[in-house]
């Protein structure tokens, strides 16, 4: 695997065009790039990923007029979200057109699109000169990536190319069902309440598993290290949960932006178990409290 920086975009442009897979840095965390139009590039995704076939993924565009490419059509709705929120950590299920391959979609008749607000990511997706379908760079179930060394941590040799840069938010983008009503399918930096004021109306967020996924993070399980997650609501509980643990454990309180370091730190570390501190301020972070649901396999 190459390590490669911005000085050297042109080779990931290359290998990118070539049908092959590079991760590189997003505003929320790294993806693992592949041409849209690529299939033998998206069927290398899976592979790597060790990622089921039945979960769809996210196209990444760097200018709006890709939609055409994309999209059958926007409703009034998207279009308001598109303007207020391109570039930026939203995702929206859209009607795809039959030039998108069936297995980037898992076979749905739809499509996530978002446009990172990441320059690098930016400048590499326009220098391609196609979409990207980028899921998280990281082993199919385990803590996303965001930091190069993870991305090197969990494929070593199996993919071409990372390119180096920093993940700001730390995680993944709000995703969002429009139709038949707006649905938030996986909680994320833009929230629910911002969607909401921008469209009118009430957002909710979707609890339910679904047999057929329109996003990523809805049916497996994600985001969870190999040692056992355990949740604690207060001090005393935490204190007692360690105390009482003959295994070798690591606790922290969890920041979005470190969220996924930390977890990964603790497989690191040979830990058996990790207890996380969830206070208040954390549990009105919805975004945060999903990942560590999932991390802790309660959702």
């Amino acid at each position: 695997m190459k390590l490669l920086t911005d000085q050297n975009i042109d080779q990931a442009v290359a290998l990118l065009q070539a049908a092959e897979l590079v991760a590189f840095p997003t505003e929320t965390v790294y993806g693992l790039g592949a041409g849209l139009f690529l299939p033998e590039a998206i069927s290398k995704i899976f592979v790597a990923k060790g990622r089921p076939a039945d979960n769809p993924l996210i196209a990444h565009i760097s200018h709006v007029e890709q939609l055409d490419l994309i999209v059958k059509e926007i409703s009034q709705e998207a279009q308001l979200l598109i303007e207020r929120f391109f570039p930026g950590p939203l995702t929206l299920i859209l009607p795809k057109t039959e030039r998108v391959p069936a297995c980037a979609a898992a076979g749905l008749s739809t499509i996530g699109i978002r446009m990172p607000s990441h320059p690098l990511a930016h400048r590499l997706i326009a220098a391609v000169g196609m979409p990207l379908v980028a899921p998280s760079a990281n082993l199919s179930g385990r803590p996303s990536a965001t930091k190069a060394e993870h991305v090197i941590h969990d494929f070593k040799d199996s993919i071409a190319a990372v390119l180096e840069g920093e993940c700001g938010i730390g995680l993944e983008s709000t995703v969002l069902c429009l139709d038949p009503e707006p649905r938030v399918l996986r909680p994320g930096a833009i929230t629910a309440e911002q969607i909401g004021e921008v469209l009118g109306r009430e957002v909710k967020l979707h609890t339910q598993k679904s047999h057929a996924p329109q996003s990523p993070g809805m049916k497996y399980r994600h985001y969870a290290p190999l040692a056992h997650v355990q949740l604690c609501f207060s001090r005393d509980e935490l204190e007692q949960t360690c105390a009482q643990c003959t295994g070798r454990f690591y606790s922290f309180y969890p920041e979005t932006h470190t969220l996924y370091a930390n977890l990964r730190e603790a497989d690191l570390r040979g830990m058996t178990h990790v207890f996380i501190f969830c206070d208040a301020k954390v549990q009105a972070n919805e975004a945060l409290m999903n990942r560590l649901m999932r991390a802790a396999q309660l959702l």
